[in-house]
């Protein structure tokens, strides 16, 4: 079986990104809180190519949302299917830029740049 991850960059990648998973999670019956609540068994023979399965008989988008600033990916979150992502599926970097020095914030831990 294929496992695909789904990478959304930018302000249009994150906008059109949220809209295929309320499209995707309709299709296999997820509902926003990522519980099946599907009526077919052919809704779940598939379900692992975009989806982990979590504990609780949740599923979770396997998705990189990627992103510069703040605003898109808060208006991912806020939005219908926002509460399916985990917190680590949001890699926001935003740099500040004083002299030489550089930071970054709010990147997991497993990214290293």
């Amino acid at each position: 079986m294929r496992e695909i991850v789904h990478l959304q960059a930018g302000q249009c990648g994150n906008q059109i990104g949220a809209k295929f998973w309320e499209v995707i999670s309709d299709e296999h019956g997820i509902d926003p809180t990522g519980s099946y609540h599907g009526d077919s068994d052919l809704q779940l023979d598939r379900i692992s190519v975009y989806y982990n399965e979590a504990s609780g008989g949740k599923y979770v988008p396997r998705a990189i949302l990627v992103d510069l600033e703040p605003g898109t990916m808060d208006s991912v979150r806020s939005g219908p299917f926002g509460q399916i992502f985990r917190p680590d599926n949001f890699v926001f970097v935003e740099l500040e830029i004083t002299g030489l020095r550089v930071t970054t914030q709010r990147v997991p831990n497993w990214w290293t740049l």
